[in-house]
C-alpha cells in the first residue's frame, strides 16, 4: 500500500447524499438570493457528502477530499458552533446568520466560518461523479442566451476562477433572467449582495494544492470538463 493509499484509508466520509427536490428533502429558503438548507441552526453539523469519498477521483483525489471536507470545512463549522455559543446567533440559521454578520467588521470571524460553511457545501453540491458534458435542454439555451455557447460560458467562468487573487470563489450567478460569471474574495459569497448563486467553484489552495499544485487552471479546467453538474444548476434557477 502507498503513502497515497493509507492516508486515504484513513479518511471516512459519508457516502448519503443529499435528498434534494423529494419529499424527504431539507427546505430551501430565500435570503437575498439562493440559500442552503433551513435546518442549519446551531449546533450546525457537517453536512454530508453527497457521493462517496472516491466519486471524483481523478480530478480530486480522496486524498484531497480528506483534508478539504475532513479538516477545512468540519473546522469552520467547529469554529462556529464556538462562537456562536451563548451569543444572539446561537440557534438561528445559517442564512440567517451571514445576513445579519455581513460588513460588520466586529462580527468578522462569526460571519467568515459561516459563509464558509455555506460556500463549502454549495461548492461540494454543485460536483458529481461523471458531471461535465452538455447540460439539460432548458438550461443550455438559457446558458446560449447569456453567454452565445456553452463553451463561452464555461471560459468566462474558467477565467473568473483563475484570475481570483489568493483564496476565493467564482460563480455562476443569476441576474434577472440572465446567468452571469462572479468572483468573490475569502468566505464572500452573492448572498450578501442579492444575487443568487447557481455554481461555485472554490479556488482557496487547499481544494487543489494537493493535487495540482500552483496549477489552479488545469484543477478549474478539469473541474468544469469532468464534474461539474449541470442538474444541480438547473434546479437552482427554479
Amino acid at each position: 500500500m502507498n503513502k497515497k493509499e493509507t492516508n486515504n484509508s484513513s479518511v471516512e466520509l459519508s457516502r448519503r447524499s443529499f435528498l434534494i427536490g423529494s419529499a424527504g428533502s431539507v427546505a430551501w429558503l430565500a435570503v437575498g438570493g439562493l440559500s442552503m438548507a433551513s435546518e442549519m441552526q446551531a449546533p450546525h453539523v457537517l453536512p454530508a457528502l453527497p457521493y462517496a469519498e472516491l466519486d471524483l477521483e481523478p480530478v480530486i483525489s480522496t486524498y484531497t477530499i480528506g483534508f478539504h471536507y475532513g479538516k477545512h470545512h468540519k473546522g469552520y463549522v467547529d469554529n462556529l458552533n464556538k462562537l456562536v455559543t451563548g451569543t444572539e446567533y446561537a440557534g438561528i440559521s445559517l442564512e440567517k446568520i451571514i445576513a445579519e454578520t455581513a460588513g460588520k467588521a466586529d462580527k468578522a470571524a462569526i460571519f467568515n466560518n459561516a459563509a464558509q460553511v455555506w460556500n463549502h457545501t454549495f461548492y461540494w453540491q454543485g460536483l458529481k461523479a461523471n458531471g461535465g458534458g452538455e447540460p439539460p435542454a432548458a438550461l443550455r439555451q438559457k446558458i446560449e442566451e447569456s453567454f452565445g455557447s456553452v463553451d463561452a460560458c464555461k471560459k468566462e467562468l474558467a477565467a473568473a476562477a483563475v484570475s481570483q487573487f489568493g483564496s476565493g470563489w467564482a460563480w455562476l450567478i443569476l441576474e434577472g433572467d440572465k446567468i452571469k460569471t462572479a468572483k468573490t474574495s475569502n468566505a464572500d459569497s452573492p448572498l450578501t449582495t442579492g444575487r443568487k448563486p447557481l455554481f461555485t467553484i472554490d479556488v482557496w489552495e487547499h481544494a487543489y494544492y494537493l493535487d495540482y499544485q500552483n496549477r489552479r487552471s488545469d484543477y478549474v479546467n478539469a473541474l468544469l470538463d469532468k464534474l461539474i453538474n449541470w442538474e444541480f444548476v438547473l434546479r437552482n434557477i427554479g
